[in-house]
Parts: C-alpha cells; structure tokens; sequence
C-alpha cells in the first residue's frame, strides 16, 4: 500500500487480475478437454488418423451425437483436425495436431491408472455402498410399542 495516498499499488492488483484471469481460463480449458469422452477421443487418435465410424466403433458408449459434438469441440480448440478426402465416396478423418499429441501425451498416465485401478475402484464402492445402507427394519411389532390391539383415541 502507498501510504502517500492510501491506495495498493497498481503492479499487485495487475498481478492479481493475472493470476485471476488465468486461473479462470485454466478451468474453461480443464472444462473441455477434462471430460471423458474428449479423453477418450485423443486416446483412440494415438496411433494416428481414424475416420468417424472408427472412432464411434472404438469408444464404448458414445453416442453419434456427442461424438459428433466433441470431434467439432477439439477441432476448434486446435487438438485435433479434420479432414476431408475427395475420394468416391468421400470420407472424413480426423488426427492429432501437435498441441493434440501433447494433451496425449499429458493423459496417458491418467489414462493408464484408472485402467490400471478400475478393480479397485470397483471394490471401494461396493464395500462404500454396503456400509451407507441402512439396516433392514426388523420384522413384527415394534419394540417400541407393546403387542396387542392398537390404541385408538377418542374424539372430545
């Protein structure tokens, strides 16, 4: 702070409104890229071009929609391109830019723990939900009220 007139100094808050801004852009990028499906995408383009129907047939789950949408969403943020073959009948494929074999390359390990730890994953939930059911109701007349005909109450 400038204790000349009270006010912090200019280079900090520019620092801070840096720091903000890219923190805020790093979560949109995470957003995009992060899913799963577009994980899954960069991972099946790993050993080069792959035309829709490959992609669609490799990726379990995916539907033509969404990967229709991802493919579009990674091409313009420069992961992958598209291109088109004027051949009879024409096909499009799709393939790593070099920012793209980075992200690959970045995943990978991600990739290759959750395949690596689905069993255990698997294992934590079963024995996580078990222990969040709640016990069964016992069976018969209530512990809290005693056998016998129910009590009614008389109206006034």
């Amino acid at each position: 702070m400038n204790p000349s007139d009270g006010r912090g100094s200019r280079s900090s808050q520019n620092s801070q409104d840096s720091q903000d801004s890219t923190g805020c852009r790093t979560r949109v990028v995470l957003g995009i890229v992060g899913d799963k499906w577009s994980l899954l995408i960069v991972r099946n383009l790993r050993n080069g071009p792959r035309r829709f129907t490959e992609l669609k047939k490799n990726i379990d789950g995916i539907s033509q929609r969404v990967l229709t949408v991802k493919l579009r969403g990674l091409e313009r943020d420069g992961i992958l391109t598209r291109t088109v073959h004027q051949v009879m009948p024409p096909h499009v494929s799709y393939e790593l830019t070099e920012m793209g074999v980075t992200l690959r390359e970045a995943s990978m390990p991600l990739l290759e723990w959750s395949v690596a730890h689905l069993a255990r994953i698997d294992d934590a939930r079963a024995a996580y939900d078990a222990r969040a059911q709640p016990p069964e109701a016992p069976q018969g007349p209530s512990p809290l009220r005693p056998p016998g005909p129910p009590v009614t109450r008389a109206r006034p």
